[in-house]
């Protein structure tokens, strides 16, 4: 894609964009796609597949909107949340739209970077009787950041009213800023996990390479940079995990001025480095889903793949001294990290890559979704499905075969019909275990609900 042509789409997509690989930086070339639904991958998954059906149907909740990036529901409102990159959260109730929007952030949030804005909305587990809503936006540089950085990324519990029509801006509650040296690689997504803590995925601190202003020295030494293989001196290209319904001093582990604690069980806790990672080596974390204790993150690839991992407490997944199973920067590199670098942890290999170039399957941006758990497609039942940002009318999905989770995941392409559907955002999926997808389509940004083709 020519320069010219990557602005293009820029100005039209917004955030879309700001997804996409870096164009600078190299990595292996050989085709590393996914084995077709249906085939043998070579690790006993060749039929993990073979029940999903050729396309499904795309029924509007919501459309003629604006960089839609976010949602999430609230069960007993019968609410949808609706997250727009500009600063706005909307409802969606059974009869629609909500008059006025639920919350309008956009005084507050930084969102002239084509990656930059409100980002992420999670809903505390509890949120029929505690009210309390978490999202993610970038902010203009607070205290605390360096003024040659970006902007500052914000981590804000706001509470709602009884009905759960307004979050009340005056409720807002600083729970976690971290200094963003460039606009991108600012992931956003958040998810509570089955554990009641609160998942956090960070990209690497942005510009290209994981190297440049704002990225450390890390022990890797073919390639500079960088924060993703760094633990100790911030918390970027991890996956932060934290309690937000205690706070230090209530017999639990974090600094005192902070207002949330560390769970006991992170990796680090008693260990070199800042105890709030859970997980770390990723680049641009866009998605996280759970599917029980499954914790499902896409990674959004530099120049050549896409990853999507099966993330676990305390694993290193690579960047950038890989880019999904290939090396990143460099002819040849090492699967472990060195002794004197935490025992020598090793880097682990996503479940399922893809190339940006080449046969069968390609994108530039994977978008991170869910596995599907509802009842309108039962072929779909225990799939994980996700997509890309160049969308072409499809959305990619995967499973374990027999072996389980050794080895790359079979993939297959899983066309749409009735949106249009252009570019790929983010995915959503209610209490129901149905899904939806947010993106942009015939009808401009919207979103749609996964149901079965008629």
């Amino acid at each position: 894609m020519t320069p010219s042509t990557r602005m293009t789409r820029r100005r039209a997509l917004g955030v879309a964009v700001g997804l996409a690989g870096c164009i600078d930086g190299t990595s292996d070339s050989d085709d590393g796609a996914n084995a077709d639904a249906g085939t043998d991958d070579g690790n006993g998954n060749g039929e993990a597949l073979a029940d999903v059906p050729d396309a499904v149907a795309l029924e509007p909740v919501l459309t003629g909107i604006q960089q839609p990036v976010g949602t999430a529901f609230a069960s007993a409102d019968g609410l949808q949340y609706v997250v727009l990159q500009s600063g706005r959260v909307l409802g969606v109730d059974g009869d629609g739209q909500l008059d006025s929007p639920v919350l309008d952030l956009t005084e507050s949030v930084e969102s002239g970077g084509y990656e930059q804005g409100l980002l992420g909305i999670a809903l505390h587990p509890e949120f029929a009787s505690n009210r309390r809503a978490f999202l993610r936006y970038s902010a203009p540089v607070r205290e605390g950041t360096p003024e040659e950085y970006s902007h500052t990324f914000v981590l804000a519990a706001f509470e709602a009213t009884e009905d759960g029509t307004q979050f009340r801006p005056e409720s807002e509650r600083t729970i976690l800023e971290i200094p963003e040296p460039q606009a991108n690689h600012n992931a956003g997504d958040l998810a509570f996990g089955p554990d009641g803590h609160l998942y956090v995925p960070v990209g690497d601190g942005g510009a290209g390479g994981d190297q440049g202003l704002g990225h450390v020295d890390d022990w890797y030494d073919a390639v500079d940079g960088g924060n993703g293989q760094d633990v100790t001196e911030n918390l970027l290209g991890s996956i932060l995990r934290i309690d937000v319904d205690s706070e230090p001093g209530d017999d639990s582990a974090g600094a005192a001025d902070q207002p949330y604690a560390i769970p006991e069980d992170n990796p680090l806790v008693g260990e070199t480095g800042l105890d709030e990672h859970y997980a770390w080596g990723l680049r641009n974390p866009w998605g996280i889903a759970f599917d029980g204790e499954d914790c499902y993150v896409a990674d959004v690839g530099q120049s050549s793949y896409e990853e999507v991992n099966l993330v676990e407490a305390g694993g290193n997944y690579g960047w950038n001294v890989r880019e999904a199973t290939h090396c990143y920067g460099a002819d040849s590199c090492p699967d472990v990290t060195p002794a004197d670098v935490r025992g020598g942890e090793p880097l682990l290999d996503p479940i399922v890559e893809y190339p940006h170039d080449g046969q069968g399957i390609t994108g530039n941006s994977v978008i991170g979704g869910h596995v599907y758990r509802g009842d309108a497609i039962p072929e779909l039942d225990g799939v994980y499905v996700f997509g890309d940002l160049s969308a072409q009318g499809r959305l990619f999905v995967t499973a374990a075969g027999e072996n389980g989770d050794e080895g790359l995941w079979p993939l297959a392409s899983l066309q749409t019909e009735g949106a249009g559907l252009q570019s790929i955002f983010a995915f959503g999926q209610d209490a129901d275990g149905e899904l939806y997808v947010l993106g942009s389509g015939d009808d401009g940004g919207g979103v749609w609900r996964i149901g079965p083709r008629g």
